[in-house]
């Protein structure tokens, strides 16, 4: 139980200064008041002796949330909504303190947005129940989660435990703060939007009680954030547990279950956090992992973007680092996907060098001789031309590595 003080705790120098730099290095857009988060500190030393008072007597009122859209993988969008830099810093420092108040009491089978957890640790963990030759899995989807999340339910939960009247204040006019929206302001009444960083430990608080009702039932289970699989031995079980969890959910979180989406099936064949896992405890990416990654280094390497060559490197090493850090489980899957995006980085430069005398000067200035580019013909497609032998002896895989052009199998290979 946290002390009647925690407000004080929350605002004290140290979990602030902590809670600031874990603000910067996540970066994100700003909010509706257009502050950055390179502009954050400069603000802080100008506002934060009256944002602290507001927040120790208990009249801090967080600002509106910038709602924006973004496509899902599998279609239809995700509603994201974020909050101010300010109100991002102080619920980075109020998530700080509520994690280890409620962290230790979640399930050993969640792992999503946890201290020391991943979702590599969550595969793992799934791989070993397929293992022990649970070979069908119950793949249960709540809809909208995040949009849809019962604040009264949520509020309560909270209550168990926070009793500071000012912490509780602020986390239910967070919880209702404004969204605006296609230039619209809409009133909230339910939901933790993703974009801020309480929403993930709200989730797992929310969702915990379905963790524990799992564990009652002595079911083998993995939940990363809202996805939820389930792993037995038969069919018919599976066909058993997804309706009688399904009702279960829909009856005591008030959320509803996608029935087009959640089902049942073999763990080669259900999508769980972007891996399949076969019979023998193997991994893979899914298919629609790869065709999410194809599609963004088409979108990434595309010769129409107005960005220097400098500019799209680093574009693409922002991407590729998190993209590797997550699917790194499988890499055995590398080695040709990565020969397709060295294709598409070369075609991407070879359409940029725009006419034949710019790429023969370019082919020349990276050593390739004049006898070789009389075999190199300039009426040929970028895509074609990417595959030619002088292209790849120009941008041979050393050449690329310096310049920073990595590709997961880069990572693989590369000495720890």
């Amino acid at each position: 139980m946290l002390s009647e003080t925690c407000m004080e705790t929350i605002v004290e120098k140290e979990n602030m200064h902590r809670a600031l730099k874990k603000v910067r290095s996540n970066k994100g857009a700003p909010g509706v008041d257009g502050i950055t988060t390179d502009e954050l500190p400069a603000h802080l030393q100008t506002h934060w002796p009256a944002i602290k008072s507001k927040l120790l007597d208990g009249t801090y009122k967080p600002g509106p949330i910038k709602g924006f859209r973004i496509p899902k993988p599998q279609g239809g969008e995700r509603l994201l909504g974020i909050p101010n830099t300010q109100d991002r810093l102080i619920q980075q420092s109020v998530q700080q303190h509520l994690t280890q108040l409620w962290d230790g009491s979640f399930s050993e089978h969640s792992y999503g947005f946890r201290p020391g957890r991943s979702n590599l640790d969550a595969i793992r963990a799934a791989k070993a129940f397929v293992l022990e030759g649970k070979t069908w899995v119950v793949d249960i989807d709540i809809e909208a989660f995040f949009d849809q999340v019962n604040h009264d339910r949520l509020m309560s939960l909270i209550a168990k435990d926070v009793h500071d009247k000012r912490l509780m204040r602020y986390l239910g006019q967070t919880l209702r703060a404004d969204m605006l929206l296609d230039g619209q302001r809409i009133k909230r009444t339910a939901g933790t939007p993703q974009g801020g960083p309480l929403s993930p430990l709200l989730a797992n608080l929310y969702l915990d009680a379905l963790d524990k009702e799992l564990e009652i039932r002595g079911l083998s289970f993995c939940r990363y954030a809202d996805d939820l699989v389930i792993y037995v031995t038969s069919e018919r079980s599976a066909e058993r547990v997804l309706g009688s969890v399904t009702a279960w959910i829909e009856k005591h979180l008030k959320l509803k279950v996608s029935a087009s989406k959640s089902g049942t099936g073999r763990p080669w064949d259900r999508d769980f956090l972007g891996y399949n896992i076969d019979e023998q405890g193997n991994g893979q990416l899914s298919g629609k992992t790869v065709k999410k990654y194809r599609k963004r280094v088409r979108e990434l390497w595309s010769a129409r973007q107005s960005l220097t060559s400098a500019e799209l490197v680093a574009q693409w090493g922002r991407y590729i680092r998190g993209w590797y850090e997550y699917f790194r489980w499988v890499e055995d899957d590398f080695k040709r996907l990565s020969q397709w995006t060295r294709r598409h980085m070369r075609k991407c430069f070879w359409q940029r060098w725009h006419s034949r005398e710019g790429r023969m000067r370019k082919l020349r200035g990276l050593g390739i001789a004049s006898r070789q580019l009389a075999r190199v013909s300039f009426h040929d497609g970028a895509w074609r031309a990417a595959r030619h032998p002088v292209m790849q002896q120009a941008m041979s895989l050393r050449m690329m590595r310096r310049w920073g052009l990595w590709t997961p199998q880069d990572f693989a290979s590369a000495p720890c």
